[in-house]
């Protein structure tokens, strides 16, 4: 009996990261690492304690939601996966949509990684889903995202005072958002 290997769907390619989708056998990823890390918990305002089968269960809910789009960034050179990112709140008649990203692991941090994999998102956003502005929200103490974000055009729109509860103090969140005539395109 012959074995099939695992074909990787690469949906967005960037010169070294990749999108694919999130498949059934990534939720142990998820359960085990993405959602216990205490730094990406922090930067994430993540309060939830999670289960395995409430991780399952999100993962059938978004399967069928047309309304976002969820994905798993990789590095090109090795297939690993080092985060997800998603575009949700789809909206096609207002042309608009929020999008969020997580890094897994802290040693892919500041390498540039997460900003070419959301500007992979944000070009399938305006050039393919005909989107016109894209926004997201960001706490305030999250510097290296904020710098990431203002690369590709995202601008300050506006602030919520004290939005998270988190390790006991209060922080702001901070909304972004781009135009598709705003979007800078990383490139390397």
């Amino acid at each position: 009996m012959a074995t099939h290997e695992q074909v990787i769907i690469k949906f967005l390619e960037g010169k070294r990261v990749y999108l694919r989708p999130i498949e059934n056998s990534d939720l142990d990823l998820f359960y085990t690492r993405a959602l216990w890390d205490k730094e990406g918990r922090r930067l994430t305002g993540t309060q939830t304690v999670f289960s395995r089968v409430g991780v399952q269960n999100w993962f059938d809910g978004i399967s069928v939601d047309s309304s976002r789009i969820d994905l798993i960034l990789c590095l090109q050179e090795t297939d690993q996966p080092i985060g997800d990112i998603a575009m949700l709140d789809i909206d096609h008649q207002n042309r608009k949509a929020v999008v969020r990203i997580s890094i897994f692991d802290s040693a892919f941090w500041g390498n540039g990684f997460g900003t070419e994999g959301m500007s992979l998102l944000l070009e399938y956003g305006f050039n393919i889903l005909n989107l016109n502005r894209i926004g997201l929200d960001v706490f305030a103490f999250n510097e290296r995202g904020i710098k990431s974000y203002k690369k590709l055009g995202f601008k300050q729109e506006g602030r919520i005072r004290e939005d998270l509860f988190y390790n006991g103090d209060y922080h702001d969140s901070i909304l972004m958002g781009v135009m598709k005539n705003e979007f800078q395109k990383y490139n390397l």
